[in-house]
């Protein structure tokens, strides 16, 4: 019954969606609901996955993407994207670790968070316009989890950086053990897709692989410029790990430019 409590404050934490009042709350509760992150990323996936396959049934590609990424954001209240654009513009206008932090608390988005976010929703919403649609419902399945679990990944592998923030409830450091979990769930659609055939073999190394290479590339730009990460970059590395994701599944699939 706890390990349900947990789920349900973490998908209180970063979703809209209400919860049983008989979950009740702890302070304490959200230093271990992390391990449930991706799982959270699985509920997003649902819903986000159940507006496309009905979008589609009557609407071209590029609408049903824009509706689909639209019920995923307004489920999520816009919590990773802005996280995303506030690390753009910390990171790209900011010279030293402090002016970086400054930055990033700053409620305004400069030019680095504005380009950031264009570029960030093209790449998203052409992805899933170019792949077919069971692929896209499919791609939708393993991108929400998995990104979760990269951002998961700092959480477990680095430090806090801040004495307060949006996340600090969260930063406590994972143990080998909840990281195991997040991981574990993060997987759960992986065996369903394949047995159904709406991803291949192929598309699910490779989205394993855009979100490992997400989580690995901004971590160490996280490490060695500010010596950790904020909330802000959770949310950062779960944007930049989906996308990777929805492009690693596109890139399987043989249509590339020159072909």
């Amino acid at each position: 019954m706890q390990q349900v409590r947990l789920f349900f404050i973490a998908l209180q934490f970063f979703t809209r969606l209400p919860i049983p009042s008989w979950v009740g709350f702890e302070a304490s509760w959200l230093q271990h609901a992390s391990r449930y992150f991706p799982l959270v990323g699985c509920v997003v996936a649902a819903v986000a996955a159940a507006v496309y396959f009905a979008a589609a049934l009557v609407l071209p590609a590029p609408v049903v993407a824009v509706l689909s990424t639209v019920a995923s954001i307004y489920l999520t209240g816009a919590f990773h994207e802005d996280g995303f654009a506030d690390s753009c513009d910390g990171l790209g206008g900011g010279m030293t670790r402090e002016r970086v932090l400054e930055i990033m608390k700053d409620s305004r988005v400069g030019a680095y968070g504005a380009i950031g976010i264009v570029c960030m929703l093209a790449a998203k919403l052409t992805t899933l316009a170019m792949l077919p649609p069971r692929v896209a419902v499919g791609a939708l399945f393993l991108a929400h989890p998995l990104s979760r679990l990269a951002a998961a990944s700092l959480i477990w592998t680095l430090e806090y950086v801040r004495g307060e923030g949006k996340a600090k409830p969260l930063a406590q450091q994972m143990t080998s053990r909840e990281f195991a979990i997040a991981a574990l769930t993060a997987l759960l659609p992986a065996p369903i897709l394949l047995a159904s055939g709406w991803v291949t073999p192929a598309a699910l190394l490779a989205a394993l692989l855009g979100a490992l290479l997400a989580a690995l590339w901004l971590g160490h730009k996280l490490q060695r410029r500010l010596g950790g990460y904020t909330g802000d970059c959770l949310g950062a590395v779960q944007q930049l790990a989906e996308i990777f994701v929805y492009i690693g599944v596109l890139a399987t699939l043989g249509h590339g430019a020159w072909s």
